[in-house]
C-alpha cells in the first residue's frame, strides 16, 4: 500500500470530518456563501504554505496547462462544491450519499477514456463490493419527509456535482505530476473563488453575500474547523492521492468516506447505527482490502 492509497484514505476521513460539521451548521448560510466562505478560508491557509514550501516560483506550465488547471478550479471548486452542499440540504447525508456513489465510477470510466488506467479483476471485485456496501449503508425503502420534485432536484444537484468533480480531477491527473503541488492546488482554488465571485457579481449579489456573513448569528468555530479540515486538508490529500496513485485507485479509497459519514454521525450526531448500516461498513471494509490486494482472492478467480 502505497503514498497514494494512505493519502486518499486520509483525505476520506478528513472530508467525512467536514460534511459532519457543515451539518451541524446547519441552514445559517445559504450553499453557495457557505462554499465560498470555505474556500476562501483554505486559500488564505494554502496560499501561504505554498510560498512557504515552494517560494514564489510558479509552476512551469504550456497555455493549455493553465487552461485545464483553472477550468477545473471552477468547475470542480465554484459549481461542483456548490451542487453538492444543496444537494446535502435537500436530500440530507445520508440520501447524498447514495449518488455520490457515482463518484468513482465517473472516475473509473474517464480514467480509462482519457488515460489509460486499467483495473485488475481482482479490484473490479472490491470495487464492487466498496460500492454495494455503500449503498446497502445508506439505502432508505422510504422518504416519508421529501416530496418527488424535491427528491429529483437533489438527486439532480448531487449526480451533477461528483460528474464535475471526477472530470475535473481526472482532467488534473498529467498536471500533478509537474512541480510545484502545493503552487497547483492553490491556484486552482484560486480560480473557484474567483469563479465564485464573479457569478455573485453578474447577479448582483455580492453586497447581499457580504452582508450575510458579517451580519448572521453563525457558528464560525465550526465553520473554521470545518473549512480547515474540508478544503485545506482534505484538498491537499485529496489530490496527492491521485498524483502518487491511479486515479481510478484514489477514487474508490475516497468513497469510503461515505462510510466514515455514517460512522461520525452515529458517534456525534446521535444518528442510529443500524444493522442493516453495519452490514454496508463491513462490506465496504472488505471491498478496500480487497481492493488494495491485502486480501489475495487472485487464485480465487483464476
Amino acid at each position: 500500500m502505497g503514498l497514494g492509497e494512505w493519502y486518499s484514505l486520509i483525505c476520506a476521513l478528513m472530508w467525512a470530518s467536514a460534511v459532519i460539521l457543515y451539518k451541524y451548521v446547519g441552514d445559517s448560510m445559504s450553499a453557495n456563501t457557505l462554499n465560498l466562505v470555505k474556500n476562501i478560508i483554505g486559500l488564505s491557509l494554502l496560499l501561504p504554505t505554498a510560498v512557504l514550501l515552494e517560494g514564489l516560483v510558479l509552476p512551469s506550465l504550456t497555455v493549455g496547462a493553465w487552461a485545464i488547471l483553472v477550468i477545473s478550479g471552477y468547475a470542480g471548486i465554484a459549481i461542483a462544491d456548490t451542487l453538492y452542499l444543496q444537494a446535502l440540504r435537500l436530500l440530507g447525508a445520508g440520501r447524498t450519499a447514495i449518488v455520490a456513489s457515482l463518484y468513482s465510477p465517473f472516475v473509473v470510466i474517464l480514467s480509462m477514456l482519457f488515460l489509460g488506467e486499467r483495473l485488475q479483476l481482482w479490484q473490479w471485485c472490491g470495487f464492487a463490493l466498496v460500492l454495494m456496501g455503500i449503498l446497502v449503508a445508506v439505502y432508505q425503502r422510504h422518504y416519508k419527509s421529501l416530496d418527488g420534485s424535491t427528491l429529483f432536484k437533489g438527486m439532480i444537484f448531487a449526480a451533477g456535482s461528483v460528474l464535475l468533480t471526477a472530470a475535473g480531477v481526472v482532467a488534473m491527473k498529467p498536471l500533478l505530476q509537474s512541480s510545484g503541488f502545493f503552487w497547483m492546488v492553490s491556484l486552482r482554488l484560486l480560480a473557484g473563488v474567483i469563479g465564485m465571485l464573479i457569478y455573485l457579481s453578474l447577479r448582483g449579489q455580492v453586497l447581499s453575500t457580504y452582508r450575510v456573513i458579517v451580519g448572521g448569528q453563525h457558528r464560525w468555530k465550526s465553520i473554521f474547523v470545518a473549512s480547515v479540515v474540508g478544503t485545506y486538508f482534505a484538498m491537499v490529500f485529496w489530490l496527492a492521492g491521485f498524483k502518487y496513485a491511479d486515479a481510478s485507485v484514489a477514487s474508490v479509497l475516497n468513497e469510503t468516506a461515505n462510510i466514515f459519514i455514517i460512522l461520525m454521525a452515529w458517534l456525534f450526531l446521535h444518528e442510529s447505527l443500524t444493522r442493516r448500516k453495519l452490514l454496508g461498513v463491513c462490506l465496504t471494509f472488505t471491498g478496500v482490502v480487497v481492493f488494495l490486494g491485502l486480501l489475495d482472492i487472485s487464485k480465487w478467480l483464476a
